[in-house]
């Protein structure tokens, strides 16, 4: 399990939790409470190119669907095969077997462009 005060967060509430060039990423505790019982998560293949930014997975829910945004650039180097048997990981572990793939990162720096914790604490409550 990844403690969410040491990820990385997207204002579009995607995190990032980075160890020696590949990050880890998810949705926030914050973003699947608001999503609430999420039925399907599409994920990318392992060796494709994701763009910081860029939508590159897709999440549904009783609600909707939502597109995920890759929190940094890089290459999927592995990705959460769970998932796919038991989407309902993201509600109940966020930041631990909820997680959705990894990712080696081609532009690490680019976590710096991402909120701490605390940042994204004040944004996500508003």
């Amino acid at each position: 399990m990844v403690d969410e005060k040491s990820c990385k967060f997207a204002k579009s509430h995607e995190w990032a939790f980075a160890e020696d060039g590949v990050a880890t990423v998810g949705i926030s505790d914050y973003a699947q409470k608001e999503i609430s019982d999420i039925v399907f998560v599409e994920l990318p293949k392992a060796g494709a190119n994701v763009e910081q930014g860029k939508p590159c997975a897709v999440i549904e829910s009783v609600k909707a669907a939502a597109d995920f945004f890759a929190p940094v650039s890089g290459v999927v180097t592995e990705v959460n095969e769970a998932l796919a048997d038991d989407p309902a990981r993201v509600n109940q572990s966020p930041h631990g077997e909820g997680w959705f793939f990894k990712i080696r990162m081609s532009k690490p720096a680019a976590l710096d462009a991402l909120m701490d914790f605390a940042a994204y604490q004040k944004t996500a409550s508003r």
